[in-house]
């Protein structure tokens, strides 16, 4: 009996989720490379490529997601990344073109060197996102994610908060998400988009768990309005850890399904005072 009962103690404690992510106390909750999103920096590239990717290396970011400025080739651009310790894990595509030449998007994503392809925005009429909306993006996805993985690429699409429309027993998002092929289709869940459009992005993020493999980290101004258009202003983006957004459950859930990719975004106007605060804000979060 007693060797029974010391059994199934060991037992459990193996498969204790706590033991099975080995974090302990004090360990640090962004437990991967740090990254942004091309977008953050939409005013500084004007200044000088070079320039920007200089402040970019001194802020401590290693990842980055998007593609090459205007007038910079992706071969040059890439190169100028790497030269500065930052690789391109993820670019994005425009909904039509990856509806229309999935190919196409493959070849400028090889370019790249990124192992991931993000849509952000599935076209609809602004807060009406429909059923019909939805199954356009269910085939577009599905069949331009198969090209994609033929190519050796992983597509993703990028939560943005007008999904969670009422539908059914569930939203318009379930029914994306269960409706497009997990071999072809992944998810990058927007933290703030989620919040946004009125979804819990810790409780998200466990439901659907290794569907999703990447985060856009940002955050939203306590007390602005919400709704479902996907679109709110500059002055709503806040740093990271000033807003509403529960940004250790977040990390937490994101760990445990092994998440690998997190950039920030910050889609406010004065983004070099807000990036080292959002840093220093997630480099504090402790287990």
């Amino acid at each position: 009996m007693k060797k029974t009962l010391l059994l199934l103690l060991a037992f459990a404690w193996i498969i204790s989720p706590q033991e099975t992510f080995a974090q302990k106390k004090g360990d640090p909750m962004l437990q991967v490379p740090l990254g942004f999103a091309s977008y953050t920096f939409r005013n500084q590239w004007k200044n000088g490529v070079p320039e920007s990717l200089d402040i970019i290396q001194q802020m401590g970011f290693t990842e980055f997601e998007g593609g090459a400025p205007q007038g910079v080739s992706p071969e040059d651009f890439k190169k100028m990344l790497s030269d500065r310790g930052i690789s391109i894990p993820s670019t994005g595509t425009g909904f039509e073109q990856l509806e229309k030449d999935p190919q196409a998007v493959a070849d400028r994503a090889k370019a790249s060197g990124a192992t991931y392809v993000m849509c952000a925005w599935i076209p609809h009429k602004k807060g009406e996102f429909s059923k019909a909306d939805a199954d356009r993006a269910i085939k577009a996805f599905n069949e331009g994610g198969k090209v994609l993985k033929e190519n050796g690429l992983i597509f993703k699409y990028h939560v943005h908060g007008y999904e969670f429309q009422p539908y059914e027993k569930g939203t318009l998002f379930d029914y994306l998400v269960e409706n497009t092929d997990p071999k072809y289709v992944s998810l990058q869940m927007d933290v703030m988009w989620t919040f946004f459009g009125g979804g819990d992005p810790a409780a998200l993020l466990k439901k659907y768990g290794k569907r999703w493999v990447s985060l856009h980290l940002k955050d939203f101004r306590k007390g602005a309005p919400q709704d479902m258009t996907g679109l709110t202003g500059p002055e709503n983006d806040v740093p990271l850890g000033e807003g509403q957004l529960d940004f250790p459950a977040i990390l937490r859930e994101a760990n445990k399904i092994g998440i690998k990719h997190m950039f920030i975004e910050d889609e406010g106007d004065h983004e070099l005072e807000a990036l080292p605060k959002s840093i220093a804000y997630l480099k504090s979060l402790k287990y």
